[in-house]
Parts: structure tokens; C-alpha cells; sequence
């Protein structure tokens, strides 16, 4: 398999821009996931790696060799498309031949091929018939088979769940893991769905506008969210986003906000406006009627303004002068819509962005414990 180099990839559209100068470097083996809501331009990429579009700018480099302008059959990628894109008066063995005649691959090997990949998809029983013969999952299998027999560098997938009903989405997936682990391939794969992303991934690209958000790890995007974007995009519900305000007094760092306040670190920062984060995960209900506390952490007092019974466990929201926060609680929290509510978060649980920038605020002590390096990040 292949490593792909991505390096200041951008399209335009006339003046709209859908990739803008992206760099992003795919190891081999990686199941690389391109996440982003509708428009953010993954798919656009995607199409610019397979060669079927043209960058306005940049380079595509396979194995360090050039490919940017190179067309698509000369760059061993082989593309699984959301469509799934099977010739219906060609039966399944014949739609996993096609891409190995078109190359002339002798008959004997063709055969081998085909009987190989058929029987670690487990469609080898379906050799004989026609795509409307198929369910979405089985059709889905043989558009990854005719991928496969090809022997490509790597596999690009445009949202290729994305037709199936929701079990099926859970079993296919657990399936492209699977033959992900088994052939150690490289993975390109798009797609808006988190859940699929955070399972199948070994690393996350997150793409918004055309710009590159974040790249890592699922623990990476979702633990440490380099962006408000990131914060807000990835979670369900998503991550508690409060306009705050960080001030220093009596030897350590505060945030504020309406019904908000909290105590974060020792030291010292200059007055700055933030947005303070809050995973629904990580907030906890106290005791409202008692003493608000002087220990580390943050407090938001409010009302419960709604509850969402999802069996195992609840949603509730809690209305307070910085807005509606959600809370993801045990059902034996025993809570009513209008009752009063004291939350609480650990300062570990907290996190902060730069709000003019959006960009993730680091703390980082230091001994002069003043604020250093690039303004889209505050360390002090």
C-alpha cells in the first residue's frame, strides 16, 4: 500500500472556495477519515486525490512521486462511490472482472481474484446475480470487491454508508474495520456521520469551509478540539459553548460568565474574552441550596428547562442566563423540568478558546506566569 502527501491543495469554483491550500500527509496502512458537515469541501478533495478533478493549486504526491496532474487510471486509486456505481446488466462476477479486463489481467488470474475477494466479503454466493437482486449491503460489498481485486496503492470511499438503513450501517461498518485490520490498506474515507469517523478511524481530518480544523486521533478531536468548530462539531449532544471572560485575582485564574463562575488555575492573565467548553458528559449535579465553594472548578446555576428519557440514561437541559447547557445524566438523577440546578465541571473537564480567533486556549505554567507565543494560544 501507499503513503499520499497532500501539499497546499486548494479549488476554486469561480470565486467560491472549496479547498483552500490544505496540507495533510496520509501514512500508509492509515484509515484516514474526512470529516465535515455538508460543503466543507471533503468530497472535493477526495476527488482531487482520485484524479477526477483538477486543483486550481498545490500537489498530490503518491509514494513521493508527483500524480497532481496525472489522470485518474495511471494513479492506482481505487474510488468506492457513495452510489455504489454497479453495472445492473453485469452479474456480481463480472462487475468485480471489469476493472482487471479493462487492464488485461490474464483470465486464470482474473478468476483467482474474483474467488479470493468474493469469499473474504462473503458474497462468493452471490457471483451469479444482478445488482437488483442485491440489498444495499450486499451491493456495498461488491463496490468495495471491484475495489479490491484491483490491488490499488489505497481505497477512497465517498460516504459510502451513507444509502444503507441504520443497522446496516453498523454491520457494514464493523466490516470495513475489519478488512481494513486484515489487508493493513490505506483509507481514505469521507463523511459527515461522527459516529462513523470516531469508530472506523485511525486518524481524523476535520475540514470546515474548506479549511483544515484539526488532524488526529478520534481520542485526540474529541479530547482536546483545536477549535471552537471542532468542539462544537463533534459530541452528541454537543459540547456546552459559554462567551466567558478569564480574569486573575488573589493569586489565580477565573472565569466568568453569567450564572457561570469558576475557579481554573495559580497565576496570573491578562483580562481575556474566551468561550469556556463543557462536554455534556463531564457535568455533574450538586446540591443547589448549598454553599457555592471556593474549591477548583466551575459552577453554573440554572433551571431545568427540559428532559430527555433515552432509557439507559437521560438528556437534560438546563436553561441559565449564559444560555442552554445539556447534561448527560444516570436516570436515577432524580430531576423535573422548573426545578433549580447547580452544575458542576472539574477543571481537568474545562476547556478554553481564544474567542476572536476560535482557535484552543493551552495553560502552561510557567514561572514568570505571563502570557507567551502565538495568539491563538494563551499559556501563562
Amino acid at each position: 500500500m501507499s503513503a499520499i502527501e497532500i501539499r497546499g491543495l486548494a479549488r476554486r469554483f469561480g470565486t467560491t472556495v472549496a479547498v483552500n491550500s490544505v496540507d495533510l500527509a496520509i501514512e500508509d496502512g492509515d484509515f484516514l477519515v474526512l470529516l465535515g458537515p455538508s460543503g466543507c469541501g471533503k468530497t472535493t478533495l477526495l476527488r482531487m486525490l482520485a484524479g477526477l478533478l483538477e486543483p486550481t493549486a498545490g500537489q498530490v504526491l503518491v509514494d513521493g512521486r508527483d500524480v497532481t496532474h496525472e489522470p485518474s487510471k495511471r494513479r492506482d486509486l481505487a474510488m468506492v462511490f457513495q452510489s455504489y456505481a454497479l453495472y445492473p446488466h453485469l452479474s456480481v462476477a463480472k462487475n468485480l472482472a471489469f476493472p482487471l479486463k479493462v487492464r488485461r489481467v490474464p483470465a486464470p488470474e482474473i478468476a483467482t481474484r474474483i474467488a479470493e475477494v468474493a469469499r473474504s466479503l462473503e458474497i462468493d454466493h452471490l457471483l451469479r446475480r444482478k445488482p437488483r437482486q442485491l440489498s444495499g449491503g450486499q451491493r456495498q460489498r461488491v463496490a468495495v470487491g471491484r475495489a479490491l481485486v484491483r490491488a490499488p496503492r489505497a481505497f477512497l470511499m465517498d460516504e459510502p454508508l451513507s444509502n444503507l438503513d441504520a443497522k446496516l450501517r453498523t454491520a457494514t461498518r464493523q466490516e470495513l474495520t475489519d478488512l481494513h485490520r486484515r489487508l493493513g490498506a490505506t483509507f481514505v474515507y469521507v463523511t459527515h456521520d461522527q459516529v462513523e469517523a470516531m469508530t472506523m478511524a485511525t486518524r481524523i481530518a476535520v475540514l470546515n469551509d474548506g479549511d483544515l480544523e484539526q488532524l488526529g486521533t478520534p481520542a485526540e478531536v474529541y479530547d482536546r478540539p483545536a477549535s471552537v468548530f471542532v468542539a462544537g462539531f463533534l459530541g452528541s449532544p454537543a459540547m456546552n459553548l459559554v462567551d466567558a471572560s478569564l480574569t486573575s485575582h488573589g493569586g489565580s485564574v477565573h472565569v466568568s460568565a453569567p450564572d457561570v463562575a469558576g475557579l481554573l488555575w495559580p497565576g496570573e492573565t491578562p483580562p481575556l474574552d474566551a468561550v469556556l467548553g463543557v462536554r455534556p458528559d463531564h457535568l455533574r449535579f450538586v446540591d443547589p441550596t448549598g454553599p457555592a465553594g471556593a474549591d477548583p472548578g466551575v459552577a453554573v446555576d440554572g433551571v431545568v428547562d427540559t428532559v430527555e428519557n433515552l432509557g439507559s440514561e437521560q438528556v437534560v437541559y438546563v436553561r441559565s442566563g449564559s444560555g442552554r447547557l445539556a447534561v448527560r445524566a444516570s436516570r436515577e438523577v432524580a430531576v423535573r423540568v422548573g426545578d433549580r440546578a447547580r452544575l458542576r465541571a472539574a477543571v481537568a473537564h474545562t476547556h478554553l478558546f481564544d474567542r476572536s480567533t476560535g482557535r484552543r486556549l493551552e495553560w502552561v505554567p510557567s514561572p514568570e506566569s505571563t502570557p507567551v507565543g502565538d495568539p491563538a494560544l494563551a499559556v501563562a
